[in-house]
């Protein structure tokens, strides 16, 4: 497979800034993909596919304000410092990207909150990505949270404001995963009254952890998939959650993967007999056409940047010809694409 097959030209004006309201009112392309039929509902109809004994499997990662702004020591330059992970909370210790990144060296001090505190840079890791470390005293997640701006991707083409730290979250978001700096998209469209009414519905619940980071800026560069080489991110799926999901598929019922992340998480967990192993670590799985699925047999996922691996992982799970069927329609029925749009659930 080739990237140049998996190009679409985006129409302009269709990248949604704000998301449905309420969450559940989003448009849902609902792709067949065995017999290529395609349906046009809302978000809310989700609820009507899920029988008994089907499995939800929802990435809790948590999106903090990544998003913070600096003056440089000295020329008091106002400097963009995107916090991707921390390497050691001990000794306060960051991978950032940061803008513009020609002015910033090793050894400069970049000054937050009116200079109550700075980071140094002490390492270069990429073109624009830094190592720093903050001089920050006590928790640094609670000045981040006042602070910091949620790291809205660029094709959103505004500035991010304060609702967006409710709207670029899921409902079901774990404090414990407070560690991604993006949610997993098309799981912002389910609300809680949802959940419960699939809960009551006898819809099992499998909850996992995938911390969404540097991968989502990325870009495939190679022309032959095979020389692609993603991000590595932690995941975490826990025993109990392997159980439930191994229950469903042993039931024959479906399993649900909530956005990209999920299926990545789930596609790196899994036993020689098919089956969902509990497992914790580091995964740079990289998902393309021709890829066999072992756990997902259900798939929601948001409308997708042109050749991007996420978009390859739809076209994996429903064929390439159709996933771009799909689009095609979603196209010239003025769905709202990319990460605050609409969604495709692929059956």
């Amino acid at each position: 497979m080739k990237l140049s097959e998996f190009k679409y030209q985006l129409p302009k004006n269709s990248v949604a800034k704000y998301p449905a309201t309420p969450r559940d009112k989003a448009k849902m392309l609902v792709l067949d993909k065995d017999s290529g039929e395609i349906m046009d509902l809302e978000f809310s109809n989700i609820v009507d596919f899920f029988k008994k004994g089907d499995c939800l499997v929802l990435n809790e990662t948590k999106v903090f304000p990544a998003r913070l702004f600096g003056k440089k020591e000295k020329t008091h330059a106002t400097i963009e410092v995107m916090l991707l992970r921390e390497l050691n909370s001990e000794d306060r210790i960051w991978d950032v990207i940061v803008e513009p990144a020609r002015k910033v060296r090793i050894g400069n001090k970049i000054y937050f909150d009116d200079q109550r505190f700075y980071c140094e840079v002490i390492d270069n890791t990429t073109s624009r990505g830094r190592t720093v470390r903050f001089s920050y005293e006590g928790d640094i997640f609670n000045v981040i949270e006042r602070i910091g701006q949620m790291p809205l991707p660029e094709y959103i083409d505004r500035e991010p404001e304060e609702n967006d730290k409710l709207t670029y979250q899921t409902v079901f978001s774990n404090e414990k995963y407070l560690s991604s700096i993006a949610p997993p998209k098309a799981g912002l469209h389910f609300t809680e009254e949802m959940i419960e009414e699939l809960k009551e519905k006898g819809v099992r619940i499998a909850k996992i952890n995938l911390n969404i980071g540097q991968g989502i800026f990325e870009k495939i560069e190679v022309e032959d998939l095979t020389k692609h080489r993603m991000y590595s991110e932690y995941f975490e799926i826990t025993r109990e959650a392997a159980e439930t999901i191994n229950k469903t598929l042993k039931a024959k019922k479906n399993v649900y993967a909530i956005g990209t992340s999920t299926v990545r998480a789930l596609e790196s967990s899994v036993l020689t007999t098919g089956a969902a192993k509990p497992n914790k670590g580091w995964t740079d799985k990289f998902i393309y056409p021709q890829y066999d699925f072992k756990l997902a047999t259900r798939y929601l996922t948001n409308f997708q940047e042109s050749a991007s691996p996420q978009l390859l992982v739809a076209a994996a799970f429903a064929g390439k010809e159709n996933i771009f069927r799909a689009y095609k329609h979603a196209m010239a029925n003025k769905y709202r694409m990319l990460g605050y749009g609409d969604v495709i659930l692929i059956i």
